[in-house]
C-alpha cells in the first residue's frame, strides 16, 4: 500500500466518523400519520423512506417485484408496500397494526408511526400517538374531511400532541385545484376551532407523485408558497425541548446499588432539568437532599434534561424507592387517591365500573376502581352521551379511586405523571389508557379521623383475632346454611361474630342494586367495606354471597389485614345446585324469566386457591361446619 492510498483511506475514515458524529447529534422527531382509510398514509411514508435513501438494494428489488404483482398504475413502485408489512394488510389494502419506520434528513432524524384508519383500530392509533410530537392528518382531496379525520384529530389533541399538519393528499387527482384545497382547509379549520386546536399547518401534497413532500415546492402548486412537508417537520419543536422548561421530575424506576459504596436512583427524566448541587425533594415522603452526581453509561454529567435516562446519587441517605418521584425541592408534584380522567377503552370486554384494575402511571402500580362514566364522548358530533360503561374504542370521562395516594400531575402539564394505562388483573391485558385532569376536592378535604381505641384493643376485649370467612359458591350450593352452622359453633365457643347474608343485605344496604354485572361488582364492594369496618371492631365476620368474580373477591381480600381474609369455596356442581333449586331461581332462569343468573347466563369464576374447600356432595352440613372450624383454629 502506497502513501497515497493510505491517505485516501484515512480521509474516507475521517469522513465516515464525521458523518456518524453529525448523525448521532441530530434531534429526533416522533410523528404519526393518521386519517381515514385509503387517504394515503402508507404511501406517504413509503415515499419519505424512498426519497431519504432509507431503502436497501434488496428491499428495493423486492418492492419493485411486489409492485408489479399488485399492478401499480403508471408507476414502477407502490410505496405503500414498504410499510404495509402484514399479509392481511396487503390483501385488504389497509393498515391494521401500527408500523414504525425510521428515516433521516441532513437536519433531523425521524421515527414515524403509520396508524390504522379503520374505526375498529382506534386503540392502535392511540398507541402510536402516545409518544408522538406531531400528527400528520391526511385527507383525500377528493373526499375532504371525513368522520375518521375528525376522530383522529380529536384523539391527537386529547393526547396532547401540540403540532398538527393537515396534509391534503392526492392533489394530482383533482388537477392540483387550489379551490379544492382551500375548501378542505376551511372545513377543517372550523372543526379544529370547535375542539380547541389552536393552530395547524396545511400542505397540498401527492404521495404518489411526490409533490411538496421532500423536494422543492412543486411547480404543480404554484399558488402554494409554504414549506414542503419535510421542511416543516424539520422545524417543529420537539416535546422534550419544551418539557425542559418545566419543573424537574424523575420517576424512580430502579434503585441502583451494585456495591456498598454506590447507591443511585435510575429513571427517565420526564420534565425539567437537573444539575449537580440542585436541591431536590423525594415525593411522597417529602425528604430533601441535593444532587451529588448524575451518572450515565457514558460517564458522569454536570446536567441532564427531559428525555434522558440517568442515575442520580444524593448527598444524603434518604428513603427513596421505585415508584417515588425525585422533583425540584421548591416545586414538587401532588399526591392524591381520587381523580377525574378521560379514558380511552381498548378492550373487547367492556369497562366494569367498581372492578379493581391495575393502574400503571410512570413507575407506580396501584389498584384502581373506575366509577360509572360521567359521560361518553361522541367524537363525530362532540356530544356528551349518557353511559353506564365504556366499550371498545369508546372515549369517556369518569372518576377513579386508587387504593393509596399516587404522585401525579395533570396530563396537560406532564405526560409522564398524567398519562396512565389500566391492566386487567386476571388476563394482564392492557384494557384502557387515560389522562388525568385533576384530583377531586374531596380527596384533600376528607380525612381519616384517628380514634383512641385501636382495632387491636377491640379484638383483645373480645379475646379473638378478627377474620372474614368469605363463603362463595353457586346459588343453592349451601353457603348460607353452612355459614349459619359455623356461626352457631363459634357462638358456643363465646366468639363475637356477625353473619352478612347476600339476600339479607339486598333488603337494606344494597336494595338499590340489580343483578347486572356492574351491580354485582358494586354489591360485593359495599359488602367488603362493611366487613372491613366489622373487623376493625374486632368481630369474626361471616359472609354468604355468590360473589361470582375473582377480581371482586381479590378486591375485598386486599381491603383486609394479612391473613384475615379466608376464602371458603362451597364446591357444588351446577347440576346438583340446580336439582336443589330451593328458591326456584334456576327454573325461572331456564325459562328466561330471570336474566343474568349465575351459572346459566352469567359466569361463575371458581376460586383458584381458596383457603378452605368444602364438597357438599361428600359432606353433610354438620361435617362441613366442623371441618371449617378446625381449619380456622386457633381463634386468638
Amino acid at each position: 500500500m502506497d502513501d497515497t492510498s493510505y491517505k485516501t483511506d484515512a480521509l474516507i475514515a475521517d469522513d465516515i466518523d464525521a458523518y456518524l458524529d453529525q448523525h448521532q447529534n441530530k434531534s429526533l422527531l416522533r410523528f404519526i400519520t393518521c386519517g381515514s382509510v385509503d387517504d394515503g398514509k402508507s404511501t406517504l411514508i413509503g415515499r419519505l423512506l424512498y426519497d431519504s435513501k432509507m431503502i436497501f438494494e434488496d428491499q428495493l428489488a423486492a418492492l419493485e417485484s411486489d409492485s408489479k404483482k399488485v399492478g401499480t398504475q403508471g408507476q414502477d413502485i407502490d410505496f405503500a408496500l414498504l410499510v404495509d408489512g402484514l399479509a392481511a394488510e396487503r390483501e385488504q389494502g389497509i393498515t391494521i397494526d401500527v408500523a414504525y419506520r425510521f428515516f433521516a434528513t441532513e437536519k433531523r432524524k425521524f421515527i414515524v408511526a403509520d396508524t390504522p384508519g379503520h374505526e375498529q383500530y382506534t386503540r392502535n392509533m392511540v398507541t402510536g400517538a402516545s409518544t408522538a410530537d406531531c400528527a400528520v392528518i391526511l385527507v383525500d382531496a377528493r373526499k375532504g374531511v371525513l368522520v375518521q379525520t375528525r376522530r383522529h384529530s380529536y384523539l391527537a389533541h386529547l393526547l396532547g400532541i401540540k403540532h398538527l399538519v393537515l396534509a391534503v393528499n392526492k392533489m394530482d387527482l383533482v388537477e392540483y385545484d387550489q379551490a379544492t384545497f382551500d375548501a378542505i382547509v376551511a372545513d377543517y379549520s372550523a372543526f379544529a376551532e370547535e375542539i380547541g386546536i389552536e393552530g395547524f399547518t396545511a400542505t397540498p401534497i401527492s404521495g404518489f407523485k411526490g409533490d411538496n413532500i421532500t423536494a422543492a415546492p412543486s411547480p404543480n402548486t404554484a399558488w402554494y408558497d409554504g414549506p414542503s412537508l419535510v421542511d416543516h417537520l424539520e422545524t417543529i419543536e420537539i416535546a422534550n425541548v419544551a418539557a425542559q422548561e418545566k419543573p424537574f421530575r424523575m420517576p424512580v424506576q430502579w434503585v441502583n446499588r451494585p456495591n456498598l459504596d454506590f447507591r443511585g436512583f435510575s429513571g427517565l427524566i420526564g420534565n425539567g432539568s437537573v444539575k449537580t448541587g440542585d436541591a431536590v425533594r423525594i415525593v411522597p415522603s417529602g425528604k430533601t437532599s441535593t444532587v451529588k452526581s448524575i451518572v450515565t453509561y457514558d460517564g458522569e454529567l454536570d446536567k441532564a434534561v427531559a428525555g434522558q435516562s440517568v442515575t442520580i446519587t444524593l448527598a444524603d441517605e434518604v428513603d427513596c424507592s421505585r415508584g417515588d418521584v425525585i422533583a425540584a425541592a421548591d416545586n414538587p408534584p401532588e399526591a392524591s387517591d381520587q381523580f377525574e380522567a378521560t379514558l380511552v377503552w381498548m378492550d373487547e370486554e367492556a369497562l366494569k365500573p367498581g372492578r379493581g384494575y391495575w393502574l400503571k402511571l410512570a413507575s407506580q402500580m396501584v389498584t384502581a376502581t373506575i366509577q360509572e362514566p360521567k359521560y361518553e364522548i361522541n367524537v363525530n358530533s362532540l356530544e356528551q352521551l349518557a353511559a353506564k360503561t365504556l366499550r371498545l374504542n369508546s372515549i369517556g370521562v369518569a372518576e377513579l379511586h386508587t387504593e393509596r395516594p399516587i404522585i401525579f400531575e395533570a396530563y396537560t402539564d406532564s405526560r409522564a405523571l398524567g398519562g396512565f394505562i389500566l391492566i386487567d388483573k386476571i388476563t394482564n391485558a392492557t384494557v384502557g389508557a387515560g389522562m388525568l385532569h385533576f384530583s377531586l376536592r374531596r380527596a384533600s378535604n376528607v380525612h381519616w379521623q384517628a380514634t383512641t381505641i385501636t382495632r387491636d384493643q377491640h379484638a383483645d376485649l373480645k379475646n379473638q383475632k378478627p377474620r372474614v370467612l368469605w363463603f362463595t359458591g353457586l346459588s343453592g350450593s349451601g353457603k348460607s346454611t353452612i355459614a349459619n352452622a359455623v356461626e352457631q359453633r363459634l357462638n358456643m365457643m363465646n366468639r363475637h361474630t356477625f353473619l352478612l347474608d347476600g339476600d339479607n343485605v339486598r333488603h337494606g344496604l344494597n336494595k338499590d342494586l340489580g343483578f347486572t354485572e356492574a351491580d354485582r361488582i358494586e354489591n360485593i364492594r359495599r359488602v367488603g367495606e362493611v366487613a372491613k369496618l366489622m373487623t376493625d371492631a374486632g368481630l369474626i365476620v361471616l359472609t354468604a354471597f355468590i360473589s361470582p368474580f375473582r377480581a371482586e373477591r381479590d378486591l375485598v381480600r386486599a381491603m383486609m389485614e394479612d391473613c384475615e381474609f379466608i376464602e371458603i369455596f362451597v364446591d357444588t356442581p351446577l347440576e346438583v345446585a340446580e336439582q336443589r333449586d330451593v328458591k326456584g331461581l334456576y327454573k325461572k332462569a331456564r325459562s328466561g324469566q330471570l336474566k343474568n343468573f349465575t351459572g346459566i347466563d352469567s359466569p361463575y369464576e371458581e376460586p383458584e386457591a381458596p383457603e378452605i374447600r368444602v364438597n357438599t356432595i361428600e359432606m353433610t352440613v354438620e361435617e362441613a361446619a366442623d371441618h371449617i372450624i378446625r381449619q380456622i383454629l386457633p381463634l386468638k
